[in-house]
């Protein structure tokens, strides 16, 4: 395979990437309409998740990202990995945002950041959070969830990677600090990743 062929295929996965929850999104809109969830039936994970995904895609509601902090877990690496990587990555993200019946927060958000290597990276996804709010506590709430992500890595010649990832934030009214864990195995991986997150309608 030429050079030439190659930075092709490579292009066409950024692409990929970068646009494939979106058109997720606008294919399903149209099956998700009929679902009720007023209703007593009971629906399959995937009409819930399609259900979910349309309704965060038309919400009104937007949130905007900062990274701040890439932190390598030093009970997994040696001194010399981790004088070479970068802790404090720069970047923006967007997304919508909307609270459900239950109070729960869902996201479709679309984030680029400097990572480890000071390389862009960019990351899409749906994000899903269970909401507690303390009742002797007004606007304070603690959520935790997980993310369903696609990802690409400059080392990784910037082909589409899936991440499904653990979340959990901290907020007080419409500003949040969210964070995630990505495992990994000795001098790979294991690095807490965190964002402030600003919501406004």
């Amino acid at each position: 395979m030429n050079l030439k062929r190659f930075i092709n295929i490579v292009s066409v996965g950024m692409l990929v990437s970068c646009c494939i929850f979106p058109t997720y999104t606008i294919a399903i809109s149209n099956s998700a309409n009929h679902i009720d969830t007023s209703s007593n039936k009971s629906f399959s994970l995937g009409e819930r998740f399609t259900y979910n995904i349309n309704k965060t895609w038309n919400s009104y509601h937007y949130e905007i990202y900062f990274p701040f902090l890439i932190w390598h877990n030093r009970l997994t690496y040696d001194n010399k990995k981790i004088s070479g990587y970068n802790e404090t990555p720069w970047g923006l993200g967007i997304g919508k945002y909307r609270f459900d019946q239950n109070g729960n927060w869902h996201s479709i958000y679309a984030m680029a950041f400097a990572d480890s290597h000071n390389k862009v990276q960019p990351i899409v996804g749906y994000g899903f959070q269970k909401v507690w709010r303390p009742s002797n506590l007004n606007e304070f709430r603690i959520g935790a969830g997980f993310t369903l992500s696609i990802t690409a890595r400059n080392e990784l010649w910037y082909l589409p990677l899936p991440l499904p990832l653990p979340i959990a934030s901290i907020e007080y009214k419409q500003l949040s600090i969210q964070a995630t864990y990505v495992p990994g195995t000795y001098n790979n991986g294991n690095v807490l990743f965190a964002w402030i997150r600003w919501q406004w309608k």
